[in-house]
């Protein structure tokens, strides 16, 4: 039964959900906060209540990671059992009563958790309308795939060359090949998931010229890892570019999800899903080039003879 609340909405199943039902249940959600008592989780949170100290003794075994202790105006440092548990481990104190300074621990915990960001250079496109390979085009003195790797590499903690099977590498830097084909940029995305589902990727298109180190460390800096993705707003299209996107983690069983209704845009993902959208200091960066026309154009603009 599915009811709509207006602002929130109740969905009530009589069938049995495993961990692979709840999993896509969860995938917007940062973190959750597990009743101890009665469950186990993967971190602790101790509250040194007096009323639950009989069965906090019961229940060492469950204390695996303590990551927090909360004191009270009864108890104010740990029980000596629980001391003698967490041997030569010290969690971090603090009262219970003190809402704000959990609230920033906990955000800290988050930002500690946040996915490591990858780089994710498109090249491995046929370049159909331009006549010759994007990637190889030289807008900078070398060519543009190996460019927009440069730009990337002082923002993103490694970077990737994306290229469908049959394309020539680069002499240096890493590679991921299309492993699933027929699906463009889309394909592109989800093939850099199958290598690192647990990253973050900034993709970039190799028909970006104009794009610079600036925009993409503006773009990482204004991430929102609570999102699906952070994009920049294209003036041109009116839409978020998707292919000047941080895509989180989250966004690989979303982009799945939709490519099994039929759909391989990730354009539509981002416009239908909760996502950052930034607008850019300077909308020169999100030109796209296609033509040798505009091509030619651009060349100008820059200088390039």
């Amino acid at each position: 039964m599915y009811t709509d609340k207006v602002k929130y909405h109740q969905y009530d199943v009589q069938e049995e959900l495993n961990t692979f039902h709840r999993r896509p249940l969860f995938e917007q959600v940062d973190g959750v906060l597990v009743n101890g008592n009665h469950f186990r989780a993967k971190r602790q949170i101790v509250v040194l209540d007096p009323k639950k100290e009989e069965s906090l003794k019961r229940k060492l075994d469950q204390l695996t990671d303590v990551a927090l202790i909360l004191t009270t105006d009864e108890v104010s440092k740990p029980y000596e059992f629980l001391s003698e548990h967490l041997g030569e481990h010290r969690p971090f104190m603090m009262p219970l009563g003190d809402i704000n300074g959990i609230i920033q621990w906990l955000r800290a915990q988050l930002t500690a958790a946040r996915a490591p960001l990858y780089g994710l250079v498109l090249a491995g496109g046929k370049s159909q309308r331009m006549g010759e390979d994007k990637g190889l085009i030289d807008y900078h003195g070398l060519p543009q795939r190996e460019y927009l790797a440069q730009q990337l590499a002082g923002t993103c903690g490694k970077v990737f060359y994306s290229l469908r099977s049959g394309l020539e590498a680069p002499v240096s830097g890493e590679v991921i090949r299309d492993s699933i084909s027929g699906l463009g940029p889309y394909g592109a995305i989800l093939s850099a998931y199958r290598e690192h589902p647990n990253a973050a990727w900034l993709v970039v298109a190799c028909d970006l010229p104009l794009l610079d180190r600036e925009g993409l460390q503006t773009l990482a800096q204004k991430r929102n890892p609570s999102k699906l993705a952070t994009a920049f707003h294209n003036p041109a299209t009116g839409w978020p570019d998707p292919l000047v996107t941080i895509w989180e983690p989250r966004a690989y069983t979303v982009l799945l999800q939709f490519l099994a209704q039929g759909y391989s845009c990730p354009r539509k993902v981002l416009i239908n899903s909760a996502v950052e959208v930034l607008q850019p200091e300077n909308a020169q960066i999100l030109l796209n080039v296609n033509s040798p026309e505009e091509r030619k154009q651009v060349l100008r603009e820059l200088g390039v003879k």
